[in-house]
């Protein structure tokens, strides 16, 4: 199967202390980057879950926010740090020393630091299961966003995948017509300037031309990549690099053919195929 990079999912538990809810959110990242906004309870667990994360997703760029909300009737007597509070006056001091203006961090500041104030009753090991289940709870169902978006994403790249194939069958006929005609304008130009077009002249010349028009190799490469594109998409699992890596060549064979162009139709042709490449680019850009 193929997963999106771009998912969503939030879940929440009741625990005797209050309400626990997480939330995951992704966008498409060329690696994985995992940001954490966690409660200042629970940042000790953010290794625990940066590994549980680590193990079931490879590419993104994913937030991961974990939100508590104590009851309001639940009695949670607060215990002051003062290991983190003479850290704080060392550095206040310091800054002072350094600059003579700087004010001092006042009572309030101190009360409102992040770890100044923890609770008693709010243990980090006690709730270390209830949220590592809650985590993979929405793990569960973050992952299952990303699989439907990503099977939506398969399915518009095998319809635009058809489309370059119907494309690329259009091409095959346009080089002998080209050729007809060239010959035949070419006799007729001889023989308006009284030249003589013998069959030798004239086969150089073709050879010339032809060589010159012929897209045959670009047009078998690109038969090979179309197949390999679709069999990634059939086949499934973590496809996103290896399909990036077929549009670079997809688009590098149709810049050629446009490139070796000397007919309109072959150049609008070549046109479509590029526009559709890029847009087949920008959805493989959100695969996992």
């Amino acid at each position: 199967m193929i997963a999106s990079m771009t998912g969503y999912a939030v879940m929440s538990r009741e625990i005797p202390e209050g309400s626990l809810t997480l939330e995951l959110r992704s966008v498409n990242n060329r690696y994985l980057d995992i940001q954490f906004r966690l409660p200042d309870e629970f940042r000790l667990l953010e290794s625990a879950m940066r590994e549980l994360l680590n193990t079931q997703l490879k590419r993104g760029k994913v937030d991961c926010r974990l939100t508590f909300i104590p009851y309001a009737n639940t009695d949670l007597p607060q215990k002051f740090n003062e290991q983190l509070l003479n850290k704080l006056l060392e550095l206040n001091n310091a800054v002072k020393s350094a600059l003579s203006d700087a004010k001092s961090l006042t009572v309030a500041d101190i009360l409102r630091w992040p770890g100044i104030l923890s609770s008693d009753t709010l243990s980090t090991t006690a709730l270390h299961e209830s949220c590592m289940e809650l985590l993979q709870a929405t793990l569960n169902e973050f992952t299952a966003t990303r699989v439907r978006e990503g099977e939506k994403l398969k399915n518009a790249l095998l319809e635009r995948l058809r489309q370059l194939r119907q494309l690329t069958t259009e091409l095959s006929p346009r080089i002998p017509m080209l050729l007809a005609n060239f010959q035949e304008k070419l006799v007729a130009r001889l023989q308006e300037a009284k030249i003589d077009g013998n069959d030798e002249r004239i086969r150089q010349e073709l050879i010339l031309f032809a060589s010159k028009i012929d897209i045959d190799e670009e047009l078998s490469r690109l038969q090979t990549h179309l197949d390999e594109v679709e069999h990634t998409l059939l086949k499934g699992g973590r496809a996103g690099k290896r399909l990036d890596f077929l549009m670079q060549e997809l688009n590098r064979e149709a810049n050629t053919v446009g490139s070796k162009s000397v007919d309109a139709e072959v150049s609008k042709i070549s046109v479509e195929l590029k526009v559709l490449i890029e847009q087949m680019r920008e959805q493989v850009q959100n695969i996992e």
